[in-house]
């Protein structure tokens, strides 16, 4: 099974550390949040990813193109050129592709985009490159498997600020976007989703989290996988140092590897 992650946009409101990169390589604990999301997957079991990429895209190429000279001790031989990678404790078995999604393309553009990297009828998970969960994401797709609609999106209960959907048992009967001063399962993203959810898309400048969600909710083809422990996003420089905090007092609930 594969992974889609978004890893495209500008992240603005972390201005302070996406001037200079990707918000999916701001680093918690001296690695990229994208590196943490991705260890959640490989834990579960699920290491082939395809990373949509956007802006300064370049950056997360080179992080995975020298992967291991990033993540290991490395020689120079500054005379003969030589570089020697030295064996270490950590070893990734992961598939990774990069593909870049273009600058300005929305959500739902990015993943409409990557269609033809998923097999035609192969369940695939989807999730965002700024949020990390102790979800387990092996349930999410047995959830997922047992009702037989087109999509599943992990629902979890932050703060107000965000999205709220509104249940039905596990039927999804209404997505508000953003509502003021409601509290409620909110959109944690780590969706599982069939290859036909993508046909909700129209093009490259659809918001995946608007017109094709409200559509699939419409259609009773979006169902709810309740998560109700640990979830965070990092939009802002305080929900970054949040989780930094976590990490360095080994007390992140979403290491489950």
């Amino acid at each position: 099974m594969k992974v889609v992650i978004l890893a495209g946009g500008m992240g603005t409101r972390l201005s302070e550390e996406t001037i200079l990169r990707p918000k999916p390589m701001v680093e918690i604990g001296g690695k990229p949040i994208l590196w943490h999301i991705m260890k959640i997957y490989a834990a579960h079991g699920i290491k082939e990813f395809i990373i949509a990429l956007g802006y300064k895209g370049e950056m997360i190429k080179e992080y995975f193109l020298n992967f291991y000279a990033f993540n290991k001790d490395i020689s120079v031989d500054l005379g003969s050129g030589e570089t020697t990678i030295h064996d270490g404790k950590q070893h990734e078995d992961w598939k990774v592709h990069l593909v870049d999604t273009g600058l300005h393309t929305q959500t739902g553009g990015r993943l409409k985009q990557l269609k033809k990297w998923i097999g035609e009828n192969e369940t695939f998970l989807f999730t965002y490159g700024d949020g990390v969960s102790d979800v387990d994401i092996q349930a999410t797709i047995k959830f997922h498997k047992s009702h037989g609609k087109l999509a599943t999106v992990t629902s979890v209960l932050p703060p107000s600020r965000f999205g709220r959907l509104v249940f039905d048992h596990d039927h999804i009967v209404d997505f508000k976007e953003k509502p003021h001063g409601e509290e409620g399962w909110i959109n944690g993203g780590f969706y599982v989703l069939e290859p036909k959810a993508i046909d909700y898309i129209n093009g490259d400048e659809t918001v995946w989290e608007r017109d094709p969600i409200l559509q699939l909710t419409r259609d009773s083809q979006l169902m709810g996988y309740r998560h109700d422990r640990f979830w965070s996003c990092m939009d802002t420089l305080k929900e970054k140092n949040y989780l930094e905090e976590l990490w360095q007092s080994s007390k992140a609930p979403w290491k489950v590897w």
